[in-house]
């Protein structure tokens, strides 16, 4: 089965991190996957997205036309990209930032009050892992376990093991918000 989820916010909001992670936890399950990052001048404060496509088959092409999810952490990227969303799809909205209820009657939209969650945590950068949780929890493309043993490789492999607490912290507030 194949699904396709875009992440869009800010620059900033760790978008792009959160595709490769997802995209990383995707083959530690022992899926096919793509992933694509858009970025440039939304590094600074702009819309950056990526998309990642997870299937158990090959994946033809890493482009999407209507993905099966979107994970909106701010207002327009929702405006950008939430009326491609397949039908009997998913929205994860980040209920901290976009006020305004969707549009659409055609897709599940769940939720979750991102930047809350953060400051609840006490660390507003691991908005993005609560997104992942709430995207897994939401969509079922990878289970709890494996995303967070690959977010944990991928912050020791990239030196931010001190990280791995909180991340993990922030994952399991964005599952049990889903």
């Amino acid at each position: 089965m194949e699904r396709s989820v875009v992440i869009a916010g800010f620059g900033g909001q760790g978008v792009i991190l959160a595709g490769k992670i997802l995209a990383q936890a995707g083959m530690d399950h022992g899926l096919e996957v793509t992933w694509l990052p858009s970025y440039g001048p939304e590094m600074r404060g702009g819309t950056a997205n990526c998309t990642v496509v997870t299937s158990d088959s090959p994946v033809g092409s890493p482009i999407v036309d209507e993905p099966s999810a979107l994970v909106a952490m701010n207002r327009p990227s929702l405006d950008k990209f939430a009326a491609l969303v397949v039908a009997g799809g998913t929205i994860l909205v980040n209920s901290s930032l976009i006020e305004a209820p969707i549009e659409r009657s055609d897709v599940r939209v769940v939720s979750v009050p991102l930047n809350a969650l953060a400051a609840k945590i006490g660390n507003a950068r691991t908005i993005n892992m609560i997104a992942l949780g709430a995207l897994i929890k939401a969509t079922a493309i990878v289970p709890l376990e494996t995303l967070k043993r690959t977010m944990e490789k991928a912050f020791e492999d990239s030196g931010k093991a001190k990280l791995v607490a909180v991340n993990i912290q922030a994952i399991e507030e964005g599952y049990n918000a889903a």
